[in-house]
């Protein structure tokens, strides 16, 4: 077995998929800069209308945003992972784009991400959005700082349910992957 990776291939698997960015590595401020920048700059050149554009734009920055807000703080492992990275893909589909985060976060955290998840997905459009509210307004701060409306507020800029998984890597660490599709609405004129 070849330890080189085989640049070649892995090009088309992402010509295949469409992908516009992919980033794996350390999230700082810094990078969010860059990568917001850089897809805002994408998102200019391609033919999308205004409203699509922003609204993609929007779901990325919330993607983002999670990925640096809330990464647990590990200890330090001998398992030769990197427990600070996280990953990062935005591709353009025939009729949506996908967001796709990835990164790390404690066992013990699972069950609780899990049961919000899956509440948010368990709600409609008109219960979002009251929910959106009242997490806003009861003022209530997460131990990460932020007020819980992150995923809240992907889930109804999006329009989508939250396509999620967690994997399981050892008794003290997970992995936490979120797929956000954003569709384009249909072209066609009736």
């Amino acid at each position: 077995m070849s330890d080189k990776l085989d640049l070649y291939n892995f090009n088309n698997q992402m010509e295949r998929h469409n992908v516009m960015l992919c980033f794996k590595g350390a999230v700082t401020s810094e990078l969010l800069s860059s990568i917001l920048g850089i897809m805002e700059s994408k998102m200019e050149n391609i033919e999308e209308t205004p409203k699509i554009r922003k609204k993609v734009f929007n779901v990325l920055v919330e993607c983002l945003q999670n990925l640096y807000h809330h990464i647990d703080k590990f200890p330090d492992d001998d398992c030769g992972m990197d427990f600070k990275s996280a990953i990062f893909m935005m591709g353009k589909m025939e009729d949506h784009y996908l967001i796709t985060t990835g990164n790390f976060i404690l066992s013990e955290n699972v069950d609780k991400l899990k049961t919000k998840l899956d509440y948010i997905n368990g709600l409609e459009k008109d219960e979002l959005k009251a929910y959106y509210k009242e997490v806003l307004n009861n003022g209530q701060m997460s131990n990460k700082g932020g007020g819980g409306l992150g995923m809240i507020d992907i889930a109804r800029k999006s329009g989508q349910k939250l396509d999620y998984s967690f994997s399981h890597i050892n008794d003290k660490n997970s992995f936490f992957s979120l797929n956000v599709k954003v569709v384009q609405p249909s072209k066609e004129v009736a």
